[in-house]
């Protein structure tokens, strides 16, 4: 993995800016540090997004720990390991502009049916296939927050935020692993994400003061767009 100087201080402000998003919505962060690096150090890719899911959430845990859905954390957690297991594999057998597309394409289609179709209930069932989406999306695109956020979009914002904090600390350990085990982390790899940790919790420190406001109504909002968002990214990635 080749980095430079000018290459570092672009990922670590994007880490910033995408931590800030991150803190207060639950996340988003992968939608601005994900290009950056794909551009800039494409061969820090997944492993060091998903080192950062580490202390993102960790720090977000910590302040909205109170809030969090803990039976439905069990349920996410049961869908979440199995899946992560088959992204690992994916990864090393498809292309990553195929995965891409793959991933894009499914959260196009996540976002068009929450805003056209009824919502839908946030139960077992449902928090199992969300968990294990966001195991597929998290471990071969780094990209694992919006099925989660998407089925919690009507609850209040502790309760996203928290939740989607506890999966993705889970995820990060099991995605890691996984991906260790099929040979596709390396220690330049780790050491990258590592370095670019303290912007990971300054930005989550920022996006805090945009609490009151989001909670006010404007969490769903706020997390169909972003999700949106990192559809279009995705593709743009898979298609360039």
């Amino acid at each position: 993995m080749e980095l430079t100087v000018a290459a570092f201080v672009a990922a670590a402000v994007a880490t910033l800016v995408g931590a800030t998003i991150q803190g207060a919505i639950g996340f988003g962060m992968n939608l601005v540090t994900v290009p950056v690096l794909a551009l800039l150090v494409p061969g820090s890719l997944p492993v060091s997004v998903i080192v950062l899911g580490i202390p993102i959430s960790v720090t977000m845990f910590l302040f909205e720990r109170h809030s969090i859905d803990r039976q439905g954390i069990l349920w996410i957690f049961v869908g979440r390991l199995p899946a992560s297991a088959v992204g690992a594999a994916i990864v090393a057998a498809v292309s990553t502009s195929a995965l891409q597309a793959i991933v894009g394409l499914l959260l196009v289609a996540m976002v068009v049916a929450s805003v056209a179709m009824p919502p839908v209930p946030v139960n077992r069932r449902s928090q199992t296939v969300a968990g294990a989406i966001a195991g597929l999306t998290g471990t071969t695109a780094g990209i694992g927050g919006p099925p989660l956020a998407l089925l919690y979009q009507r609850y209040a914002g502790p309760t996203i935020r928290s939740t989607l904090a506890a999966s993705f600390l889970f995820g990060t350990v099991v995605s890691l692993s996984a991906l260790s085990l099929s040979g596709s982390v390396e220690l330049d790899q780790l050491a990258f994400g590592a370095g670019l940790a303290p912007f990971v919790v300054g930005g989550v420190l920022i996006g805090r003061r945009a609490h009151d406001l989001l909670d006010r109504g404007w969490m769903r909002p706020a997390v169909l767009t972003f999700a949106c968002l990192s559809a279009v990214v995705v593709l743009v990635e898979a298609f360039t």
